[in-house]
């Protein structure tokens, strides 16, 4: 059953200034590279419908929604942070990107496909009920998790996040949800460095000191996070891939490679396969080396779609 990989154009649309990290380029940069390792013809590409207001507000606030609005510029760039900008495309890639997941769980569990990849942009994993940061306007992990809970009933769903910065707005929205789990890996002393107070027994999210390697961790995949999956049994698994700790991206200063996200991502399938029915779905976070998240996002697709 084939993967699916959704995206919208007017993710490309959004953009933050030529100095900005966080830049269409990375798109391109995927597209690229799927093409060249001929798994482009392999996915069924399908592209995301916007979340509607009901979607955003399962955990967002109105006054956060109402906020972006009021910011969203006719022209030119709206400074939310030094790091946060809107343009006039800004608030419509927001909501695609936040419509990418629900189109792909609707899918999955319509048995179109059992995994999906969502190439969107802007990224979620940072962004608070109440606040925008880290590149981040809508959470749309958080806000496809909402969704799938409400839709479907689910009782058990694994959020998983390997991107070099911590998901604190993910972990924020469901900090001892008991019907989360979720396991991160992210370096620690680096942007956001504002964790949940009082983090409840659902999170299993370990920071670890720049320069970190493969190899430790993949050993705190098997030790910390698996026995921990293993016991929950989710029924579903939601992804946060984030491709900035590999060791040539300039905005982190973990040591993983391309090769260390197959791993990682060929561990979760096989979860997925004994607990979930498979069902995964997938979302770029950060990865800001053009050359590395292309060649990571591959990999990651690739074991996705057990090619």
């Amino acid at each position: 059953m084939q993967t699916l990989y959704i995206t919208h154009p007017e993710c490309r649309l959004h953009e933050m200034g030529d100095w900005h990290p966080e830049s269409p380029f990375r798109l391109d940069a995927i597209n690229d590279h799927l093409i060249s390792s001929g798994l482009q013809g392999l996915l069924e590409e399908r592209e995301a419908l916007p979340a509607t207001e009901v979607d955003i507000l399962r955990v967002h606030s109105s006054k956060h929604l109402e906020y972006l609005r009021k910011m969203s510029p006719a022209e030119g760039y709206a400074e939310l942070d030094p790091d946060t900008i809107m343009n006039p495309h800004t608030l419509s890639a927001a909501f695609a990107a936040a419509g990418a997941g629900i189109v792909a769980v609707d899918a999955i569990m319509k048995n179109e496909a059992h995994t999906a990849f969502c190439s969107v942009r802007p990224p979620g994993h940072h962004a608070r009920p109440g606040q925008a940061m880290g590149f981040c306007f809508f959470n749309n992990l958080a806000i496809t998790v909402a969704y799938t809970l409400e839709k479907y009933g689910f009782k058990r769903i694994a959020i998983i996040d390997f991107d070099v910065h911590h998901g604190n707005g993910t972990e924020e929205m469901f900090n001892s949800d008991a019907r989360i789990l979720m396991c991160s890996i992210y370096q620690d002393a680096i942007f956001p460095n504002v964790y949940a107070q009082n983090a409840g027994s659902n999170m299993v999210n370990i920071g670890v000191p720049a320069n970190t390697g493969g190899e430790t961790l993949r050993d705190i995949v098997e030790t910390r996070w698996m026995p921990q999956l293993e016991d929950f049994q989710p029924e579903f698994i939601f992804v946060s891939a984030g491709f900035d700790g590999h060791r040539d991206d300039m905005l982190g200063g973990l040591n993983m490679h391309e090769s260390d996200y197959a791993w990682i991502t060929e561990r979760l399938v096989k979860l997925a396969d004994r607990t979930a029915g498979g069902r995964i779905v997938s979302f770029l976070e950060g990865g800001y080396d053009l050359s590395a998240l292309g060649r990571s996002v591959a990999v990651h697709i690739k074991a996705l779609a057990k090619l």
